[in-house]
């Protein structure tokens, strides 16, 4: 079993993704082995309202719920933005993808805190990309900065019953969201962008936090997901850690039966 907590369908404002329909996602999955996925509108993040995205995204995989997961793209900002969430639960969204540097707001102030308690009440996991794309695939047009950890471990801090996915992100060892004991165990941190070999910041995570707060991820089809299967294929951990990687974990905090 292999569960991708990082895809996404739909355009991107900026390139061109193949595999970007339910039925060309599918496809890359079945080659690659992949059973499960969370998606969430590429179209969404550039949106000034998303929830169009949203709905686009719904009907997209309708009939495909026992494979795609849907999570959506919510705007504190925007007008309206509650029901927006709400009517995003009411039509199965597991749980939201956040963009506060796209959308111009911080986790922690009080927008940011706003959607994360009302997503929080409605039983919904919080995923954070770090960062959608390599700064060298991005457009001239645009100078969207990383969301930095400093700012996810003080929301992680501020709202411990929250659940998070952080994705799309690394160096998580040199600070206190890859320690055990530094902040409340309410995020899990998928693998897309860390490494099990060079620096093996994979490995060194499993020692620190433990490999019951990693998640599988690919990014895809921003990303192929060969190099994320690689990792999780090389890693030097016992094999009942790479399960809890692999599906495991992700299954758990997603309550799929």
């Amino acid at each position: 079993m292999l569960i991708d907590v990082n895809a996404y369908l739909g355009p991107f404002a900026f390139r061109a993704l193949r595999h970007d329909t339910a039925a060309g996602l599918l496809g890359l999955m079945d080659a690659k082995g992949i059973d499960r996925a969370v998606v969430s509108s590429a179209a969404a993040i550039t949106y000034r309202n998303p929830q169009t995205a949203n709905e686009a995204l719904a009907d997209e995989i309708k009939d495909r719920g026992d494979r795609l997961i849907p999570f959506a793209v919510i705007n504190p900002t925007y007008a309206d933005w509650r029901h927006d969430l709400t009517a995003c639960r009411d039509a199965g969204f597991r749980g939201l993808r956040l963009y506060p540097k796209w959308h111009r707001y911080a986790l922690d102030d009080p927008n940011g805190l706003a959607l994360v308690d009302a997503a929080t009440e409605l039983g919904m996991v919080l995923s954070i990309p770090m960062r959608v794309e390599d700064v060298r695939n991005r457009s001239w047009l645009i100078d969207v900065p990383e969301v930095p950890t400093s700012e996810i471990a003080a929301v992680v801090a501020a709202r411990p019953k929250a659940r998070f996915h952080l994705l799309n992100g690394a160096g998580f060892i040199n600070g206190p969201l890859g320690r055990k004991d530094a902040l409340p165990p309410n995020y899990l941190i998928d693998v897309s962008r860390m490494d099990s070999v060079l620096t093996n910041e994979i490995g060194l995570l499993i020692k620190s936090l433990g490999a019951d707060r990693l998640v599988f991820g690919s990014g895809m089809p921003f990303n192929y997901p060969d190099l994320a299967l690689l990792k999780l294929e090389v890693l030097d951990a016992p094999e009942a850690d790479k399960q809890k990687i692999a599906w495991e974990n992700a299954a758990g905090w997603l309550k799929l039966g």
